[in-house]
């Protein structure tokens, strides 16, 4: 009942959207590329909205792309600074999370973050590896704002980065993160606010475990 509410509350919101904008389903559709019928269903409350299609509607109405996820019924805390000190504990606590709020149909693990490191630190030592991070990284933390604590230390590798304050393969992993950070294509994709970025946490403290194990076999 409550989650019939929510859709029809949500429906609302966007009915009175298009409205101001003086825009149509049919319109907001090609702008979006999402079927007018799926659109219509969303309207008159049949059917939850997905992040993606929350992501599109933001864009196009142009509308905090958070609001609209409140708005949908969406009821996420940020639990960014929330994650476990045991890495191990904090990716079970992830996936149940991910699998409760139904915003995402793969496993997270470890392994899978890891995998994207591993080729993100080759390409951090190419030109256009190291373009990316100096052109993208500002732009992006202003993108996504203070989500979490874990921008403070991307912040810290950026300009150990930027600096070359490091060895090659130190700087290589500060890459790899910072990379990883940057790019929308993540294990968990960024749309799915504010769960979209505990993967990107995740790769930051995975690559500071790294850094820490270098430092102390010197």
């Amino acid at each position: 009942m409550s989650v019939g509410r929510k859709n029809s509350d949500f429906g609302l919101v966007l009915k009175d959207l298009l409205k101001e904008r003086s825009l149509s389903m049919r319109k907001l559709s090609e702008l979006t590329d999402i079927d007018p019928a799926t659109i219509s269903r969303i309207i008159n409350g049949k059917r939850k909205a997905k992040p993606d299609h929350i992501q599109k509607f933001s864009k196009h109405l142009g509308v905090p792309f958070s609001e609209l996820f409140a708005a949908a019924g969406y009821d996420i805390e940020q639990k960014q600074d929330k994650l476990d000190s045991d890495i191990h504990t904090s990716v079970d606590n992830i996936q149940t999370f991910l699998e409760s709020a139904n915003l995402y149909d793969k496993n997270f693990s470890i392994a899978s973050v890891e995998k994207k490191l591993a080729n993100y630190e080759q390409y951090t030592q190419t030109e256009d590896g190291k373009e990316t991070i100096l052109n993208s990284f500002e732009e992006k933390v202003q993108k996504v704002g203070s989500i979490g604590p874990f921008i403070s230390n991307l912040k810290g590798m950026y300009e150990n980065f930027r600096l070359k304050k490091g060895t090659p393969a130190e700087l290589a992993l500060i890459g790899s993160a910072l990379i990883y950070f940057i790019l929308p294509v993540d294990v968990i994709p960024d749309y799915t606010f504010p769960i979209g970025y505990l993967d990107d946490a995740m790769a930051v403290q995975l690559v500071l475990n790294l850094l820490t194990i270098k430092k102390d076999t010197l």
